[in-house]
């Protein structure tokens, strides 16, 4: 898509390429086998079958001027040896500016932030108006109209898709991080559906992460998304058990985290705290290093994540944080003084169609307070779509008989 992007210039018209691309694999690839570079095959298809369809309508001098430049990206690619060099080519530096582009034209002020958010999910991060309507809570026909508007708003006021300068880079950076992280957030606690996790969103998600990264090195924040991002994947083989099921972070087999993204991402933490500015992105990091560096369950330093949420709370006074930093006042000082949080009037209305919030209560009552804590499972039960959390919290209410 960002490859197409810079041809057409639009993402309408990017769109309909690549749709007709895989249109065009769902019929060969069965035939004739995956090729060794699908991306470049896809783009290739997209391009050829523009051109064709340029040619056959009536052109005008736009539309002239687009396919001659078509043809000219075929020929250079061709020039290169072909497809499999094609895709090594735009796999570095210029499939990586490509994508950074769209990014960056995607998170434009022009645009409303909602838009913004729901634009950038769909492109970027491949969302369905589904999936992006359940991220948000609102029905699934507002956000396919908002990304009609927003595709016309780029159209129309000539939005340009590229790096922004340095004065309205930083600006925009914060929103880029934001939507970067709820990529990864519906990849590792997929929303609906048979699988829990998501590894392509996961994988995307750490990848725009590490390009944000690159392009603001000294941005202590960027740094610290990508520490948060490879430190919590670092467990997702743990976190899904052999028939996939949801295991708890107190119950995962700590020898299966990946070492490599443990050490990755503290490294990146490490290179954002010398920086002397620390922020949200950074101190979660911070309390999902001190996860990963404990041996065993028993061993977290309970203490200093409470502390870290406290400070959280303070940059960052939202209900799903408030709602981390109950169960951590939990595990620190005992269940009484979390659910004590969690009785907090305003903490409750604003969670009250949460699942996280009810299943956490439900934890935490379970030796106080059976019949509550069956409960708080049930209405956790009613609110997720996800099969595996269902099926975890049917067990948890099967143990309490």
């Amino acid at each position: 898509m960002a490859t197409l992007v810079g041809d057409f210039g639009n993402l309408s018209d990017a769109e309909d390429a690549a749709q007709d691309a895989v249109e065009q694999a769902l019929t060969t690839w069965p035939d004739t086998g995956i090729p060794s570079s699908p991306g470049a095959w896809l783009t290739t298809v997209a391009r050829r079958r523009s051109i064709d369809r340029l040619r056959r309508s009536s052109k005008g001098a736009e539309k002239t001027e687009l396919a001659a430049r078509l043809e000219q990206r075929l020929t250079e690619h061709t020039a290169f040896g072909g497809e499999s060099a094609m895709d090594a080519i735009e796999n570095e530096t210029l499939l990586r500016d490509e994508q950074l582009r769209l990014l960056f034209a995607c998170c434009h002020p022009s645009l409303r932030p909602e838009a913004q958010m729901a634009l950038t999910l769909r492109s970027i991060g491949g969302l369905t108006t589904l999936e992006i309507a359940r991220a948000f809570v609102i029905p699934e026909p507002t956000v396919a109209q908002r990304l009609v508007r927003a595709k016309k708003k780029i159209a129309g006021a000539g939005i340009p898709f590229r790096i922004p300068p340095d004065e309205e880079l930083l600006p925009r950076t914060a929103l880029v991080r934001t939507i970067v992280y709820l990529i990864f957030n519906e990849g590792y606690e997929a929303s609906s559906g048979t699988d829990l996790i998501r590894e392509d969103l996961c994988h995307e998600a750490i990848r725009l992460a590490g390009l944000v990264a690159e392009l603001t090195p000294d941005d202590p924040e960027s740094l610290g998304l990508l520490a948060l991002l490879q430190l919590i994947h670092s467990r997702s083989t743990a976190r899904v058990s052999p028939s996939g099921d949801l295991v708890l972070l107190a119950d995962q087999d700590r020898s299966a985290w990946n070492p490599v993204l443990i050490t990755s991402g503290t490294t990146a933490l490490d290179r954002a705290l010398r920086l002397e500015r620390p922020g949200p992105l950074q101190i979660q990091a911070a309390i999902q290093a001190l996860h990963c560096q404990a041996p065993t369950s028993d061993d977290t330093d309970w203490e200093q994540i409470e502390l870290l949420y406290r400070r959280l709370t303070e940059l960052q006074p939202t209900s799903v944080v408030s709602l981390n930093h109950a169960v951590a006042v939990a595990m620190a000082r005992g269940p009484e003084a979390g659910l004590d949080m969690l009785a907090e009037p305003e903490l409750a209305s604003a969670l009250a169609s949460y699942s996280h919030f009810h299943s956490a209560r439900a934890d935490l009552l379970r030796t106080i307070d059976p019949v509550a804590s069956k409960a708080a499972y049930r209405r956790a039960l009613a609110l997720t779509e996800s099969e595996p959390e269902m099926r975890f919290l049917e067990r948890r209410l099967a143990e309490l008989g």
